[in-house]
């Protein structure tokens, strides 16, 4: 008998017990990602938890996660493989080398080691908006038929295709090519009863009060326009220094205001404002 496949609202309580709260649309692109087999293109500001969805998915599909992170200047010998020419020397001068380009002298990178990896794995291609748009078509050969032609050596082709996210800060316009070879979402910023929900999950020793208390005030502070607004990770460790023994008071806020806030400037502003946090204007 086939297996019976996972619904939407399975999903959610998935990733749930991974850690992730999404709601029934991300929920949804999730799974169909996974039964699609297409890769799921996660865009939206800094902090919005698109890099944790990825850890949440390996976990509910008990999966290994293979992270590449993007960056100016990455190519092909950082992404797909390269050799391990010190050995190979060494061996050739030794005479041990029976096959100079052997797999023992395959370097795996991470896009050849979710094609090589048993079982398959959830594949993170992480802040791709940072890398060159020469890797960008690298990218696209790559997620065409989840094979690398190695000249040297032959074809390595997936057993199992990896399941595979991609994330973006939108830094950078990507491809159509990229995006119409993606399913999408754009993950904003988490309203007040996700955010809650999140806080209680992480940090279950917290009484209500506080979590209303840290979750308004981080809400409020993202709408003050700051050079870089705190993230879901932010509360989270907010949350976590309040559950050392804070007091929500004008002093703790000060004192603990570097969990939330990470930009000198926005440090200026912040602190002339702290007692509009206290009011939750």
């Amino acid at each position: 008998m086939p297996t019976k496949r996972p619904s939407t609202e399975d999903w959610m309580e998935m990733l749930e017990q991974g850690g992730y709260i999404a709601d029934m649309s991300l929920a949804g692109m999730v799974k169909l990602a996974v039964e699609l087999r297409r890769p799921l293109l996660l865009e939206g500001p800094a902090g919005v938890g698109k890099t944790s969805l990825a850890d949440a998915v390996a976990l509910a599909l008990h999966k290994p996660l293979v992270r590449l992170q993007c960056f100016e200047g990455l190519d092909a010998s950082q992404a797909l493989y390269d050799w391990n020419y010190h050995k190979q020397m060494v061996d050739i001068a030794r005479g041990d080398a029976r096959e100079v380009f052997g797999e023992e002298y395959l370097l795996e990178r991470p896009l050849m080691r979710a094609l090589r990896t048993p079982g398959g794995c959830v594949l993170l291609i992480d802040e791709v908006d940072r890398a060159d748009e020469g890797f960008e078509a690298l990218l696209l050969e790559f997620l065409a038929d989840y094979r690398i032609t190695v000249p040297e050596w032959g074809t390595v082709a997936a057993r199992e295709p990896p399941v595979v996210f991609l994330t973006s800060n939108r830094t950078r316009a990507l491809s159509d090519a990229l995006r119409r070879r993606s399913l999408y979402v754009y993950l904003s910023w988490p309203d007040t009863h996700r955010e809650s929900a999140v806080v209680r999950r992480r940090v279950p020793g917290l009484t209500e009060e506080a979590v209303s208390h840290i979750v308004r005030a981080v809400q409020i502070l993202r709408g003050w326009d700051l050079l870089k607004p705190p993230g879901v990770a932010e509360t989270l460790d907010w949350a976590r220094a309040y559950e050392l023994g804070g007091q929500w008071s004008e002093d703790w806020i000060r004192e603990t205001l570097g969990c939330v806030i990470k930009e000198i400037l926005d440090m200026d502003v912040v602190t002339s404002r702290i007692p509009e946090l206290l009011d939750g204007t």
